[in-house]
C-alpha cells in the first residue's frame, strides 16, 4: 500500500468518523437529558432505534476498515498493537461502568461500545488473517444478532454475547452478536474502501474540524458525558 494511499485513506476515514462522532454525542446527550427529565425526545423507533443503530454501524464499520489497513502496514506487529489497545480500552470501559453505576444506576453501562471495542481488540488479530471468510462470518454474526435481539432470556451471564436478560435496561449496549459482524464486514471491505479514497482530499478549515474529531474520537467519546453531567451540576440542575 503506497504512502499516499495510506494518508488519503486516513483523511477520508477521519472526516467521516468525525461527522459520525458528532451525531453520536448529540444523540447520547438527548438520551441523557431525557433521562433527567430536562427534555422530551421522540419515542418512535426511528429515533430510539434506527438512528442510534445507523450511527453506531458506521462507527464500528470504520473501525473494521482501519483494522484492515493497519494490518496491511504492520502485519508482524498487529497482535501486540491490538493487545495493548484492548487493555487500554478495557480500563476505560471499567471507568465508564463505574461512572454510570454511580450516577445513573438504573441504566448503568456494563457492555457498551468501549467494552465491545476492548474485547474485539483481542479477537481482530485472529479474524483479520482470513479476509474472505470475514464476509461470511460477518453476515452470520449479524443475522444471529437480529434473531437474538427479538428474544429475552432468564439468565444474564451471556448478556455480553447478545443474550438479553429479562428486564434489562442500559444506556449503551453493544453485544458481540451482532456487532462483531459489522467489524468483520469493515475488515472485508477495507481494501476496496482504501483504494477508492486514494484521491480524496480534505484541506479546508471546515473539514479539518471533522478530521480532528475523527482522529480523537475515543477522547471525545470518553469525556462528552462527564462534561455534560458536570455542566448541568455547575449550572444548578438537580439531577439526583
Amino acid at each position: 500500500m503506497s504512502k499516499n494511499l495510506e494518508q488519503d485513506r486516513i483523511q477520508a476515514i477521519d472526516f467521516v468518523r468525525g461527522i459520525d462522532i458528532i451525531f453520536m454525542v448529540l444523540f447520547n446527550y438527548s438520551i441523557t437529558l431525557d433521562y433527567f427529565n430536562l427534555i422530551r425526545i421522540p419515542s418512535s423507533s426511528l429515533y430510539r432505534y434506527i438512528l442510534p443503530v445507523s450511527i453506531a454501524s458506521i462507527f464500528i464499520f470504520i473501525s473494521g476498515v482501519t483494522s484492515y489497513i493497519s494490518y496491511q502496514k504492520q502485519k508482524e506487529k498487529v497482535t501486540r498493537k491490538y493487545l495493548i489497545r484492548g487493555i487500554k480500552l478495557l480500563f476505560y470501559a471499567i471507568l465508564i461502568t463505574l461512572f454510570t453505576y454511580v450516577f445513573v444506576p438504573r441504566n448503568a453501562i456494563f457492555f457498551g461500545i468501549l467494552h465491545f471495542f476492548a474485547v474485539t481488540s483481542f479477537l481482530i488479530p485472529v479474524f483479520i488473517k482470513y479476509n474472505k471468510l470475514n464476509l461470511i462470518a460477518g453476515l452470520l454474526f449479524i443475522l444471529s444478532g437480529v434473531y437474538l435481539q427479538q428474544q429475552t432470556f432468564g439468565f444474564s451471564y451471556f448478556f455480553w454475547l447478545g443474550f438479553i436478560p429479562e428486564n434489562f435496561s442500559t444506556f449503551d449496549y453493544f453485544p458481540m452478536i451482532p456487532w462483531m459482524g459489522v467489524i468483520l464486514l469493515g475488515i472485508y471491505y477495507g481494501k476496496y474502501i482504501a483504494e477508492k479514497t486514494q484521491k480524496i482530499k480534505f484541506n479546508s478549515n471546515f473539514s479539518n474540524i471533522f478530521k480532528f474529531l475523527g482522529k480523537h474520537s475515543l477522547t471525545v467519546y470518553l469525556i462528552h458525558q462527564p462534561l455534560l453531567i458536570l455542566f448541568l451540576i455547575v449550572f444548578g440542575f438537580k439531577l439526583f
